[in-house]
């Protein structure tokens, strides 16, 4: 199967990932149609204003920024990079975490950039935020902290561990040339931490979605009997949690795309069991 008949299966679902793909793109062909109309300027009310004055009237642009795009080449590379990354997220955490790294790593993204913008008023009076680029690489920072050493082959043919690959992803998107598009690459910065964070809490045991996890870590449950009094463990969980850890450690060694059919659906299974 071609990388495009994939692209196109997946588009046939009805989850996260493709909702999010689906609204960037409409949104994309809504700007760009409505630019045609004379007096009509939707982007205005889209795009994140960089001066607080304009803000506080446009606060909502904190969310619609991320969904948003003008340029064919920006709109592409993103929704390119978040598709790929978002389907090697949904190997190992469910889609309520996709969509919730996503909408925070663009808001951190943007309050970021806010906050130098008040400090440096003159350098961004007149400028906007657009785009999903702090969204999509808070999610590839992510997977570089909980599964850094899985192994990926890019484009087919060149093995490399996933710290690898997103920092060689981070480098190309935002080091580089970093004098271009200053603004937007720095809000680059906050998607990222963000990203870090929640891949750092949550593989010791916090949950940022699930408020609970942020006071207590995780642990397998425990099932109590009062008639005899004692207490047992959940052996099903246990075994189940056994099942991950091998796998996981499987693929740290020989990769994801190295596992059996079998052992990628018992995977694909305890992830959906975590929604």
């Amino acid at each position: 199967m071609s990388v495009l008949e994939n692209i196109k299966g997946e588009l046939q679902k009805h989850n996260t990932l493709t909702v999010l793909i689906i609204v960037n793109v409409s949104i994309f062909f809504i700007l760009n149609i409505s630019s045609s109309i004379p007096n009509v300027n939707i982007a205005q009310y889209l795009a994140l204003p960089l001066n607080l004055n304009k803000f506080v009237f446009k606060f909502w642009t904190l969310f619609t920024y991320m969904f948003s795009h003008k340029d064919l080449g920006h709109v592409f590379y993103n929704l390119l990079l978040l598709y790929f990354t978002a389907k090697t997220f949904l190997n190992f955490l469910n889609e309520k975490k996709l969509l919730y790294i996503y909408i925070m790593s663009g808001l951190s993204g943007a309050v970021s950039l806010l906050l130098l913008s008040a400090i440096m008023p003159l350098s961004f009076e007149n400028s906007i935020l657009i785009g999903a680029s702090a969204s999509v690489l808070g999610i590839l920072t992510c997977l570089a902290v909980y599964i850094p050493n899985v192994e990926i082959n890019i484009f087919g043919i060149l093995p490399m561990k996933y710290k690898y690959y997103a920092l060689l992803v981070f480098a190309l998107t935002t080091i580089i040339d970093f004098n271009i598009n200053t603004g937007g690459k720095i809000s680059h910065f906050g998607g990222a931490f963000f990203g870090l964070f929640f891949g750092y809490m949550l593989k010791n045991g916090h949950d940022l979605t699930n408020m609970k996890s942020l006071f207590k870590p995780e642990k397998s449950n425990l099932k109590i009997v009062h008639r005899n009094k004692s207490i047992h463990r959940n052996t099903t969980e246990d075994s189940n949690q056994e099942t991950i850890d091998a796998l996981l450690d499987k693929i740290s060694k020989i990769g994801y795309e190295n596992l059996s059919k079998d052992e990628k659906d018992k995977l694909f299974k305890f992830s959906q069991k975590n929604k």
